[in-house]
């Protein structure tokens, strides 16, 4: 097969396009032709040297793939259906899906639910599945129609499918973004208000800010998510999912017992089977009304990746970049 192989040696980094076999883990891998995959946050990671979170010396990168089944022993998985295979080790401690081809555990294949094509769910990837499920994951704490939401990161992949879905389920979104230059794009997808990364917070020397939020998404973690926490409404919640900005949190206890607030923290690397398919169902019902070219930054075969990595590193993209496995007709 055709992959994007990372290897580390000596503490000399290789990225690359190389021809590689294609083996199973397990005797139960399904083994998937993919189609597309995308460029996520933690490929970046994966691709650095040292890395805090590539698992092994030498690996195909990508943490998420689509495309069609061609080899499963698992009845829920047939031959020829289109799936998203995401989750687990992949592009961390086994091969990923920067590739032609892949093998993946059952519980990280998920048939993907009419009308969503292999491509669309690789415009939506990690971070759209993630993005929907911190939508879940507000409503099911009690968010109501018309309520104004926060999502910090807004440009970036969680960020800026979150702001599309909440604007299309009903709600208004209010993008925070360090590049006020995408604010006619965040517009386009929903936003009702675009502001700075440091207006979340109106009044910084207060225990306790000003209620300003019925909900948060939260992608950077650290001390935005402490700003959120302190200016959120009374019984609202924050879904949590990055830590661009950090991994500590450094806050107090007020919100949570004198406001009621909660945090929600969102996994996508080990969700369960019943949460992805809620998930992509959800997409799937949403789908007709997404603006898949909006949130598409680029597409890039894979021998452009280092390229749509480095623009990852250096934080110049806004919304995906989808990556295109095999040639295209014209190309062949």
């Amino acid at each position: 097969m055709r992959a994007f192989v990372i290897e580390e040696t000596d503490g000399v980094l290789f990225c690359g396009v190389r021809e590689r076999d294609a083996a199973a883990s397990d005797d139960g891998d399904v083994h998937v032709d993919v189609e597309y995959s995308s460029v996520n946050f933690k490929d970046e990671m994966v691709a650095s040297a040292p890395s805090r979170v590539r698992r092994v010396a030498s690996l195909v990168g990508g943490v998420d793939a689509a495309g069609v089944v061609t080899a499963s022993a698992n009845a829920e998985l047939a031959v020829g259906q289109v799936v998203a295979v995401h989750g687990g080790n992949l592009g961390v401690g086994r091969d990923g899906g920067f590739a032609t081809e892949l093998f993946a555990p059952p519980r990280y294949v998920s048939p993907l639910p009419a009308p969503l094509s292999a491509r669309d769910a690789m415009v939506i990837g990690t971070a759209g599945f993630t993005a929907m499920a911190s939508v879940l994951a507000l409503e099911e704490r009690g968010l109501k129609e018309g309520a104004t939401v926060v999502v910090t990161g807004a440009t970036g992949g969680v960020g800026s499918q979150a702001v599309h879905y909440l604007a299309l389920r009903g709600y208004r979104p209010v993008a925070s973004t360090g590049s006020r230059d995408h604010a006619v794009w965040l517009e386009q997808l929903g936003a009702v208000e675009v502001i700075g990364r440091d207006e979340i917070s109106a009044r910084p020397e207060r225990v306790l800010d000003t209620e300003r939020w019925d909900g948060a998404v939260d992608c950077v973690g650290g001390a935005t998510l402490h700003s959120i926490l302190r200016s959120l409404k009374y019984g609202a919640a924050v879904a949590a999912s990055g830590l661009v900005a950090s991994a500590e949190l450094t806050t107090t206890i007020y919100p949570f017992i004198t406001r009621g607030v909660a945090l929600l923290g969102i996994d996508a690397v080990e969700a369960t089977s019943t949460t992805r398919q809620r998930v992509w169902r959800s997409l799937a019902d949403l789908s007709p009304t997404i603006d898949f070219a909006a949130l598409t930054d680029s597409e890039v075969t894979l021998d452009d990746l280092p390229r749509a990595l480095e623009a990852v590193r250096t934080g110049v993209t806004r919304g995906r970049i989808l990556v295109r496995t095999r040639p295209s007709s014209s190309e062949v």
